[in-house]
């Protein structure tokens, strides 16, 4: 009796110690660069597998040209709220794959804000206008070497500008590949 309960253990032990959640994260706190920007974010548990992601970010602009007496070049801040989605984080888990961190598929709506606070720049006097995005997005977060993350996203929305009283909507593209570390 004794020996098949040592089995048994000696069986199950293997397994006990690589368990993951089937779920998401309760909180991550992170920041992530690439080339299309700098978040410093938060992603908060709302469901098993679904997560409120909010974001400061600091997107970049470049011009140049014949059009233009110099390059130019701008970063600008922006606020995001997006409530996100992770279809595929329980099947992940239960097939042994990494889940760390909300290491899986998803699909959110992205809301983006980018307001005319201020505007780092090589050119004097340039401001932005208040702008509003919503955006339904998909993506995928992987985590590797502890806390270090990548994540890419795409999807294609609505964004209406603000200026002078004026509304000007038109369709926007959101395309990410970041690096990030989560603390």
């Amino acid at each position: 009796m004794t020996k098949k309960i040592y089995l048994m253990a000696v069986a199950v032990l293997p397994f006990l110690g690589n368990a993951q959640e089937l779920g998401v994260a309760k909180n991550i706190t992170g920041a992530q660069i690439g080339l299309f920007g700098l978040d410093l974010y938060n992603e908060t548990k709302i469901a098993d597998r679904a997560t409120l992601r909010v974001e400061a970010s600091l997107f970049p602009a470049i011009w140049g040209g014949d059009l233009y007496a110099k390059t130019g070049f701008a970063f600008y801040p922006a606020i995001t709220l997006q409530p996100k989605y992770y279809y595929n984080i329980s099947k992940r888990g239960e097939n042994g794959k990494n889940t760390k961190n909300n290491s899986a598929n998803y699909v959110g709506l992205q809301i983006r804000y980018i307001p005319d606070w201020f505007v780092i720049s090589n050119t004097k006097n340039l401001n932005l206008t208040n702008q509003v995005n919503i955006i339904p997005t998909y993506g995928f977060r992987r985590n590797f070497a502890g806390n270090f993350n990548y994540e890419f996203k795409a999807g294609l929305g609505y964004g209406a500008a603000f200026a002078n009283g004026n509304t000007i909507s038109e369709a926007v593209l959101d395309l990410s590949f970041k690096i990030g570390y989560d603390f």
